[in-house]
């Protein structure tokens, strides 16, 4: 059984509701073999409800909206496309509503035991952490941000310009490592993933394809010995105008680690870390952003913000991004904070970990694999690292956390193949 939820009042048209479906795979919610429909079971009378939409926040994907008629449990899609029979979903699935009542008085016929907050932030406190023991190593330093000199000319994201952008998604993400050959020879071997060398200036740098296709960058920096940094992976983040956001940051308390500066045949870029630590960049891509499609095994497929203060650090990326932010918290009442932009879930925020006072804030970036036991085995027979043991995922997915023989964390997330690649619009 399903329970709803309601605000206070829902006097404004624009006050948010809530449903939330309870354990899906077992009652609650399936999706039916015409693969147009999805139906939800529910106790609670919606026969005096005149209409309200449903944004269904799937993982990494566009929120399909949906459309329900009163007195009907039957969810018919409005977006141009289908709903593939089999879709796996969160295991506890929370549907943000936006409610267009004629009237004011509240026709729900009881109250969730879970009062539901607006998806806008703020968001409710974190209670209980995710990740439990992530033993992640992590670039700790804010100066082991990579400086890289506006002389240094990189490869454009897409071959094939694109006319596409997507303010808040991770476009691109590169390995600030001490050693390029182990690196290459670790990531080859693991995913498949090819090289070609670039050296400008002095910085030593290498193109990483898959099948043709950009996916991934390597960068060299010394890492002397007994020096406390550690190899990381940096997610670049698009924007579309770098200087306004680096304003906008420091404004809300971030620290500029590398200066707006503009690479050749690549955009603008700048590093920033956010008030909490946790570095990344920004990018205005020349090239246009990479299109909205599902990840293929040995792709990037996700983006974890694992933070201090997911509320806060949430409100921060929200005000330079324009996110919507969605608080997934699951039945073992572990916040999972969810940050989107143009309908689609872009990354989630999480606490870290409570056992582990000395690790800082960072992003942690999950490549899509077949098998996930298999794969996290083979990284450990290459030489990396086991930090997280495979696990079911609260997405439906399997995921692990490894990292590679020089230290970089990054994750497998192993995910099913009934969903279709193309995102309708």
């Amino acid at each position: 059984m399903c329970e709803i939820a309601r605000l206070p009042s829902l006097a404004n048209p624009a006050n948010l509701g809530m449903i939330l479906a309870r354990d899906w795979r077992r009652h609650s919610l399936r999706v039916p073999d015409d693969n147009r429909l999805i139906e939800i079971h529910c106790a609670a009378p919606f026969a005096k409800l005149h209409q309200f939409t449903i944004l269904l926040a799937i993982h990494q994907h566009r929120l399909i909206n949906v459309k329900f008629d009163g007195g009907q449990a039957v969810l018919r899609s409005t977006y141009s496309g289908r709903i593939n029979a089999g879709y796996r979903l969160f295991g506890s699935i929370r549907l943000e509503i936006t409610m267009h009542l004629q009237r004011s008085s509240c026709p729900i016929g009881r109250i969730a035991q879970n009062k539901i907050r607006p998806k806008k932030i703020p968001c409710t406190r974190a209670r209980h952490l995710f990740l439990q023991g992530l033993l992640v190593a992590l670039l700790g330093v804010a100066s082991a941000a990579p400086a890289v000199a506006s002389s240094l000319q990189l490869p454009a994201l897409l071959k094939l310009a694109s006319s596409e952008h997507h303010a808040g998604k991770v476009i691109f993400v590169e390995l600030v490592t001490p050693d390029l050959v182990v690196a290459k020879q670790f990531y080859g071997k693991l995913f498949g993933w090819t090289f070609r060398d670039i050296e400008n200036g002095g910085t030593k740098y290498a193109e990483v394809s898959l099948n043709g296709r950009p996916v991934a960058g390597l960068i060299y920096k010394e890492l002397p010995a007994g020096d406390r940094r550690r190899p990381a992976w940096l997610s670049f983040i698009s924007v579309r105008d770098v200087d306004a956001a680096m304003k906008t940051a420091l404004q809300h308390g971030a620290k500029v680690l590398s200066e707006p500066h503009n690479i050749p045949d690549r955009g603008r870029e700048a590093v920033l870390a956010d008030p909490q630590g946790a570095i990344f960049a920004i990018l205005d891509s020349s090239s246009g952003d990479p299109p909205d499609v599902l990840a293929t095994p040995g792709e990037w497929i996700w983006s974890s913000l694992i933070t201090s203060d997911p509320d806060t650090d949430a409100a921060f990326y929200q005000s330079l991004f324009g996110y919507e932010v969605f608080d997934l918290t699951n039945e073992d009442r572990a916040q999972h904070l969810i940050l989107g932009s143009e309908n689609i879930a872009r990354a989630s925020a999480n606490a870290l970990p409570a056992n582990k006072p000395n690790m800082h804030p960072h992003w942690l970036n999950y490549v899509r694999v077949e098998d996930a036991v298999k794969t996290a085995a083979r990284v450990v027979a290459l030489g990396g690292r086991m930090l997280v043991e495979p696990r079911l995922d609260r997405q439906g997915g399997k995921v692990a956390v490894v990292a590679d023989p020089l230290g970089a964390p990054f994750g497998l997330l192993e995910w099913p193949d009934t969903e279709r690649k193309e995102v309708s619009k």
